[in-house]
């Protein structure tokens, strides 16, 4: 004897949260979400165009994926399909990857984060399945998706500026001493800063215009010779005048990028080059990766930051920080 089964009699449709075991993994995401206050997602709010989703919707159904481990969006999305405890924190909507994708990547995405473990950590205390007495934080380097060989050392910078500030001012001084260009207004006499360095730039320009004009209107081949002759020197100071002032941008940009630190890859400006515990090239070469920062209490991860520099000791009080703010 077999239970009834039958493809051909309709069947209405019930709450899908009857088939949910009490347990699920899905309400406690459902209610992580609802406790995160409703002033977080006022940034996600848009006025125009078609409505959206609403992000609670969005958040959770990623949060439950993620514990799935489904990180792809197209596989989020064929989740929402088959899904049962997805096709539930989603009521029934199924937005494509592409939506979920720009979604997670909103640049308000890492505050609503940041709320997400708040709430998870004031659950743990009312539930008192953490004491709240005591936090443990422990990093680990992990290598990022940069070319190892894109590096950018700081003390080279350095190096490079202190040669070009001695290059300028010496084609400087030898267009003085030529009696090419006049004397400009100089804020600082030991070097050039960029404006100063584009207005001599323009004076030579002016220069080598009204060379070009004088050759143009003189018919005597003698005359023109000599004027090409005299224009040759200007044209070249003109040449390695922008070529300093573009390495000048160049360098002040590249320090800029560092900041506090001391290297940056050019694939991947954010990282920093460090030494990793896995080093499978067993030579000891730095590597272009990122010190991540965990906050555990009770086996639950409380909160996280990812930091540039490779030196635990650098990050506890950012990382102690998080709390006391929360």
């Amino acid at each position: 004897m077999f239970k009834n089964y039958t493809m051909n009699q309709l069947i209405l449709p019930l709450d899908i949260e009857m088939k949910l075991q009490a347990n699920d993994i899905a309400f406690h995401v459902h209610n992580l979400v609802e406790s995160i206050p409703h002033e977080a997602f006022t940034p996600f709010l848009r006025n125009e165009g078609c409505p959206a989703y609403h992000p609670r919707m969005m958040l959770k159904i990623i949060l439950c994926a993620y514990t799935q481990s489904v990180f792809s969006g197209r596989k989020i999305e064929a989740l929402l399909k088959d899904s049962l405890r997805m096709m539930w924190l989603a009521q029934g909507y199924e937005p494509s990857y592409r939506t979920i994708n720009r979604f997670r990547v909103h640049k308000d995405m890492k505050e609503l984060l940041r709320q997400c473990f708040v709430q998870f950590r004031c659950q743990l205390i009312e539930a008192k399945q953490i004491d709240n007495e005591a936090i443990f934080i422990d990093g680990t380097k992990i290598e990022a998706n940069a070319n190892k060989f894109t590096f950018v050392w700081k003390k080279a910078i350095i190096r490079y500026q202190a040669n070009l500030i001695e290059k300028s001012q010496a084609v400087y001084d030898e267009l003085l001493t030529q009696s090419i260009i006049p004397a400009i207004q100089r804020e600082n006499e030991e070097e050039l800063t960029l404006p100063e360095l584009v207005q001599v730039i323009e004076a030579v320009d002016e220069v080598v215009k009204d060379l070009d004009q004088q050759i143009e209107a003189s018919t005597d081949v003698p005359e023109r010779k000599r004027l090409r002759h005299q224009r040759k020197y200007p044209k070249v100071m003109r040449k390695t005048l922008i070529d300093l002032a573009l390495r000048k941008q160049k360098y002040a940009k590249d320090m800029m990028i560092f900041g506090a630190r001391n290297s940056y890859a050019k694939t991947d400006q954010d990282a920093t080059f460090m030494r990793m515990k896995d080093d499978y090239m067993r030579n000891g070469q730095l590597k272009a990766g990122y010190n991540v920062q965990i906050a555990t209490e009770g086996q639950y991860a409380l909160a996280y930051q990812i930091f540039p520099n490779p030196t635990d000791t650098e990050n506890v009080k950012s990382m102690l920080n998080l709390f006391l703010v929360t």
